[in-house]
């Protein structure tokens, strides 16, 4: 289906509705004018009728006519006829000279009134696009800034009753971004030392020379639940942190970050009896390495922890596609239900059914708290992009993450 040359904006069509009042307005008066016209005529041409049937009839001495003494001259019905003949004529031109001009006026004149009318929207609605100009430019700072406001002045209507609003809203956004941008910069502090004292003193008690057997397993066992904690809070913060734009992006390939997490990652694989393959080809984006290592960190131990439980495999890919930079992670696995993907980028959320059949012991974040997919999710946003997973139909997802790439930036 072609796409249409013009585009039904608001101002089309009140100029439109403008056009079309004012022809309709216009037809009606000419019809009118038309009906009443042809009335006058009507009523002129009866009473020229009657006048001359009621003519009195003439000597010849009155006309001046050449004819015999005492002869009276009389008008015949003919002439009475071919006079009432001529007479409609006169009436049918008339009427439609007038209607012809009367169209030709209203084309021209309703020419004018649809400009007019283009030009009058154009200033009514000007409010509305100063506002809407405002809205694009808040939605699409890449800094995340709020701090612009449309402050329209004039008149107190409704559009400035919009304007108000919009500004107000804007004003209660910029304050609950920023009370969120502090408490992820404080809890960053207020989080990690408590936990990072506990590891401190469980280890102080661990080593030392007289403890016993059971206070060493006792500390280790604790040590477990401490680094669970810190990775649940260290992937809470960054899937707090990665809600916002990236704002200091620097040109990276994302497929040097690939074969860096792939190989970081083979110890762990190959513990779980994972085949993990690579086919990394050049992926230039502009973004932020930290995040990005860790989206793709995060994919891989998903991939590497609901996997099969031998002869399972992993492909981390990466390629360039109309200009966006393509990075996919797919794994064998158990079958996963459709109508659940969705859910597994939700935080805190994995499949009933499925079981974690191997396990990886270089998760950097969000390791069996429930954020792995998520973060991933956060992070492409973040970037300006998406991703998309899909069920595999012998068991395991494959899932895509989409970038904007650094040439089209």
């Amino acid at each position: 289906m072609s796409r249409r040359w013009w585009r039904s904006t608001i101002r089309v069509r009140l100029t439109l509705l403008y056009a079309g009042a004012f022809f309709v307005a216009g037809a009606t008066v000419i019809v009118l004018t038309y009906v009443y016209l042809g009335q006058v005529i009507n009523h002129q041409l009866t009473v020229r009728g009657e006048v001359a049937e009621h003519v009195p009839e003439r000597t010849p001495a009155e006309t001046g006519a050449a004819v015999a003494p005492g002869a009276v001259q009389h008008e015949s019905p003919e002439a009475h006829d071919a006079l009432r003949v001529q007479l409609q004529r006169a009436r049918e031109d008339t009427l439609n000279t007038m209607l012809i001009a009367s169209l030709i006026l209203l084309g021209g004149v309703g020419v004018i009134a649809g400009g007019v009318g283009w030009v009058v929207a154009g200033q009514a609605l000007q409010p509305l696009q100063r506002i809407t100009a405002t809205a694009r430019r808040v939605a699409q700072r890449a800094d995340g800034s709020l701090h612009e406001r449309i402050a329209l002045g004039g008149p107190n209507d409704e559009i400035k009753d919009l304007a108000d609003t919009f500004d107000a809203m804007l004003e209660r956004l910029d304050r609950s971004f920023s009370s969120q941008r502090r408490f992820v910069a404080n809890a960053s502090h207020e989080l990690r030392t408590p936990l990072a004292i506990n590891r401190t003193l469980i280890e102080v008690a661990r080593d030392d020379p007289e403890a016993d057997e059971s206070v060493r397993q006792l500390s280790a066992t604790l040590l477990a639940v401490n680094e669970r904690h810190e990775r649940l809070i260290d992937g809470l913060l960054t899937l707090a942190s990665s809600e916002q734009r990236v704002t200091e992006r620097t040109p990276i390939d994302l497929a040097e970050i690939a074969r860096h997490v792939a190989a970081e990652s083979q110890a762990a694989a190959q513990s779980a009896g994972v085949d993990l393959r690579t086919h990394l080809l050049p992926a230039p984006v502009a973004g932020d390495a930290v995040l990005l290592e860790r989206l793709i960190q995060n994919l891989v131990d998903n991939a590497i922890r609901y996997n099969l439980p031998e002869r399972g495999w992993i492909t981390v890919a990466t390629d360039v596609v109309d200009d966006n930079v393509h990075l996919t992670v797919e794994n064998s696995g158990p079958v996963v239900p459709p109508h659940e993907v969705p859910a597994l980028f939700e935080p805190f959320r994995r499949l009933a059914t499925t079981e974690r059949l191997a396990d990886s012991t270089t998760s950097s974040i969000g390791r069996g708290a429930g954020l792995g997919l998520s973060i991933v999710r956060s992070v492409a946003q973040a970037h300006g992009g998406d991703v998309y997973a899909a069920p595999r139909g012998d068991g395991g997802l494959t899932v895509r993450v989409r970038l904007p790439g650094e040439a089209s930036r």
